[in-house]
């Protein structure tokens, strides 16, 4: 019982954490868009990807937006 009780604790806390990261992830893309390299393909994935990262966070859904704002962030080299 005590472990469903921290894990419950832990979700509590963690969520919110997660809900501050976007934003920052999603400022660091847009920060490194004007002088990004990438082939014009890599350029609109990213745009893609950050887009959807906005959406999955406006959603609630902070996992899945670290996550993929993390594979935007990747193939800006960040």
């Amino acid at each position: 019982m005590k472990h469903v009780i921290t894990a419950a604790i832990f979700a509590t806390i963690a969520t919110p954490a997660l809900a501050f990261h976007c934003p920052a992830d999603m400022a660091a893309i847009d920060a490194a868009l004007p002088t990004a390299s990438l082939s014009a393909a890599d350029l609109t994935t990213v745009k893609s990807l950050r887009a959807q990262g906005e959406a999955e966070h406006g959603a609630g859904n902070h996992q899945a937006s670290v996550d993929t704002l993390a594979k935007a962030k990747a193939l800006l080299g960040l």
